[in-house]
């Protein structure tokens, strides 16, 4: 086959094809998916200084975007409750707009120097109540609205992918410093640079047991 043929072959259509190419999941991956924030998943929040927010819009046309702050940032409300900040960036608010025409929320949770993450799949809504938004202030100023997470599955999900990635996630960092423009800049990148800076060091890990975050009870 050449590579205009490639190009052009018939791709998969049915869940049921694809699941034919794949081994069955073990008992052990289907069972890690939980309903509420254990306290395996409160203490990977408590240490996450970033996360990624996917949303798609009404038309179904979908999206990512980065949220970070030091760790901590993201708070827990009770066992099946989320809120995010939403801090000031470049005012385009695709993922706030989606939300708005789709409460369908995906959450990916990321520790600097460790391997696992966080998965969250839940229904969002936006908030301004400003007793609501109290716990989120920065400097005494509160944000003009929070992400408010209803949680449906969490899941821990293995290392491999992080394993897999050469460099590696340390290696990664090291090399994008070295060629990042130390700078505020304008707008949401250079918040982001200030927020990535301040929040780079690795936060404690002094009453947290790594190993039991890869399980759920």
């Amino acid at each position: 086959m050449n590579d205009a043929e490639l190009y052009v072959a018939t791709p998969i259509q049915s869940e049921l094809e694809l699941r034919a190419l794949h081994a069955a999941p073990s008992d052990l991956a289907k069972q890690k998916s939980v309903a509420r924030l254990d306290r395996h998943c409160r203490d990977f929040i408590a240490l996450s200084p970033f996360l990624v927010l996917g949303t798609a819009g009404a038309d179904g046309r979908a999206d990512v975007s980065p949220r970070g702050d030091p760790p901590g940032f993201v708070k827990v409300l009770d066992d099946t409750t989320l809120l995010i900040p939403e801090r000031p960036g470049n005012n385009l608010l695709e993922s706030l707009s989606n939300l708005v025409a789709n409460p369908e929320v995906g959450l990916l949770f990321l520790i600097p120097g460790f391997d696992e993450t966080l998965r969250i799949n839940g229904r969002a809504e936006l908030v301004r109540d400003p007793a609501l938004l109290a716990p989120l202030a920065v400097d005494g100023k509160l944000p003009k609205v929070g992400i408010r997470v209803a949680v449906r599955e969490a899941y821990l999900h293995c290392a491999r992918s992080f394993r897999r990635a050469p460099p590696g996630p340390k290696a990664a960092r090291g090399a994008q410093d070295a060629a990042q423009p130390r700078h505020d800049g304008d707008g949401d990148g250079g918040r982001q640079i200030r927020r990535r800076d301040q929040a780079r060091a690795r936060p404690p890990r002094r009453g947290v047991d790594e190993q039991a975050l890869l399980t759920s009870p």
